[in-house]
């Protein structure tokens, strides 16, 4: 941490001087008169949009963060990046270009910040790409950054139980076996997502909102304070005066974007039964920092790590539980219990993570305490054999005991559209191993979730029984035997590219195997064909990201064009 006086703001370099005339002229265009101009500049990033429910809403929330920066000081200067539903861009094409608008945010937010020498930044988002993009360019950038998220949705109440967005994509799948009719269905459309907010379970996300305040990038209750509570706009105008603060002090992000932080950050994850997307996003954003976090990492600390919490997608609780129960500082609380965590790191508001989680901790109903977790392991698993040589994610907390471990043969398909068809029309079989690839970062290209998949197995009853395979990715909504990220993709040369139909898998979690039992002999004689793929032809954006992604191991960011290979630190 640096004090303030020992150099100008970044801003003065836009504002200082008879030779920034020119520019002062513009702000006073802008009605910013000179003793505006004289505090500190405080960039205010909106992904506020009318298509996405969870940023619905953000203007609120905005005018209540600018309104707390003029008070303390600042000069709040708001500006948009985009974001993407991945719900709704969900099962078709526009999947695709959901994991490069992470790339694309980050550079919005480096490309405004320098090109206008702002001092601060408060980054306020929800959604899946969105909040992990903020936080890669905050560490990009290496500038005072707090992070405000528009907090959860509320479940919504179907026949007298909770109900959110993955009931019903799971009731496509019952529909098409026949145990739902169509006007259920509907009435079950109607019900699950009741107001603005990221949707209700622990999906993506709801898991990065809950783990910027296990990292220290944002405040407590970032991640479960419901969207609309009133407490929402609280907590934007306090995390106003914390950047404000962090401004004055200079505390930066790689301040507090050390290894422990990563390392808590997974140890919260696992420990909540995390989605499989937060092991692209963590190692992007420690990229990012210069931390080299890897898949090793994970699987070192979800190995030691109980499973305190149940969420849905893997359980019957939702964020407004979780947050009635205490929120992520409860959790973090019982695993310090057990010297999980790194109390002594330093969190966005100048207090240690022991300071700020000096609380209780478990609840024993939503929260269970440390002595009795759902499993002595954590939620999230990394699975490496002949099939994923580099490695693979399956969120183990949301798989049925009976299949931890399971054999079958493998259902080939080389998109994910061919894959919902077998399913819709009754094709996958109990046992069976469905193995979508041709859908990794450089293959879809853009790492397509497989949701719409997934739960229409779930909602056939399949997901107790048949397992799925896949280069591309899950929403967080996905439960069972899901594995995702498998690296290489099929694009990249992986056996994955490989696997014909009948093929037999072995799936074994509890080991962290991941095996295609084919002699080596015999796969040595395949050649994988490659798919055409239009998306190619016409997508500049999409080229770009094939051109550039890293692997599903890697956090499929897009690598940076040095000629000695290195990225410097900010």
């Amino acid at each position: 941490m640096r004090d303030v006086g020992e150099s100008k703001m970044r801003s003065s370099e836009a504002k200082e001087g008879p030779t920034r005339a020119p520019h002062r002229a513009l702000m006073r265009a802008s009605g910013y008169t000179r003793w505006e101009m004289d505090r500190p500049w405080i960039g205010v990033v909106n992904s506020y949009n009318s298509i996405v429910p969870g940023h619905r809403h953000l203007r609120e929330i905005t005018e209540a963060v600018k309104g707390a920066v003029y008070a303390a000081g600042g000069l709040p200067l708001e500006f948009p990046v985009i974001g993407v539903c991945d719900g709704i861009a969900m099962g078709h094409r526009g999947m695709k270009f959901s994991l490069p608008s992470r790339e694309v945010i980050a550079d919005s937010i480096e490309i405004m910040a320098q090109a206008h020498r702002l001092d601060g930044l408060i980054l306020i988002g929800s959604c899946d790409k969105v909040i992990p993009g903020m936080a890669m360019g905050a560490a990009r950038l290496n500038i005072p950054s707090v992070m405000v998220s528009g907090g959860p949705m509320e479940a919504g109440s179907f026949r007298g139980r909770k109900v959110d967005l993955s009931q019903a994509f799971e009731g496509v799948g019952s529909f098409s076996k026949g145990s739902m009719k169509e006007e259920d269905l509907e009435e079950l459309e109607n019900s699950c997502c009741p107001g603005v907010g990221s949707c209700a379970g622990m999906f993506t996300a709801n898991t990065m909102n809950c783990l910027m305040e296990v990292l220290g990038l944002s405040l407590p209750g970032n991640g479960t304070i419901p969207a609309v509570q009133s407490r929402r706009l609280m907590l934007a105008k306090e995390s106003a005066l914390c950047l404000m603060d962090m401004v004055r002090r200079s505390i930066r992000p790689l301040d507090i974007l050390t290894l422990e932080a990563f390392e808590d950050a997974v140890a919260v994850d696992v420990a909540l039964g995390g989605s499989t997307n937060s092991a692209l996003h963590l190692l992007a954003i420690a990229a990012e920092a210069g931390i080299g976090l890897t898949l090793e990492h994970l699987d070192r600390i979800s190995r030691s790590t109980p499973n305190l919490c149940r969420l849905s997608p893997a359980g019957s609780h939702h964020i407004e539980d979780l947050h009635l129960a205490g929120g992520i500082t409860a959790v973090m609380g019982e695993l310090m219990k057990g010297g999980l965590l790194h109390p002594q790191r330093i969190m966005a508001e100048g207090r240690t993570l022991g300071e700020r989680c000096s609380g209780p901790g478990a609840d024993g109903r939503v929260i269970r305490p440390i002595s009795n977790p759902y499993s002595s392991e954590g939620g999230l698993r990394v699975l490496k054999g002949s099939l994923a040589p580099m490695g693979s994610v399956v969120k183990s907390s949301a798989v049925d005991s009976s299949m931890l471990k399971h054999r079958g043969p493998a259902r080939v398909f080389d998109r994910e559209e061919a894959a919902m068809e077998a399913v819709m029309k009754g094709r996958i079989r109990e046992g069976d191993v469905v193995v979508i690839r041709w859908e990794g970062p450089k293959g879809g290209p853009g790492m397509r979730e497989m949701l719409q998949v997934t739960a229409a197995l779930a909602g056939q009853g399949l997901d107790k029984s048949v397992a799925l395979v896949t280069d591309g990715r899950f929403s967080g909504a996905t439960r069972g035997a899901s594995v995702g990220h498998v690296s290489p993709e099929a694009a990249e040369g992986g056996p994955i590219g490989l696997v014909e139909e009948g093929d037999l898998i072995e799936l074994d979690i509890p080991n962290g195997r991941l095996e295609l039992l084919v002699p080596p002999e015999e796969l040595a004689k395949r050649r994988a064909p490659r798919p055409g793929d239009q998306d190619l032809l016409s997508s500049p954006a999409l080229r770009r990201f094939a051109a550039l992604a890293s692997s599903g191991a890697q956090g499929a960011a897009m690598k940076d064009l040095w000629v000695n290979g290195e990225t410097p630190k900010p």
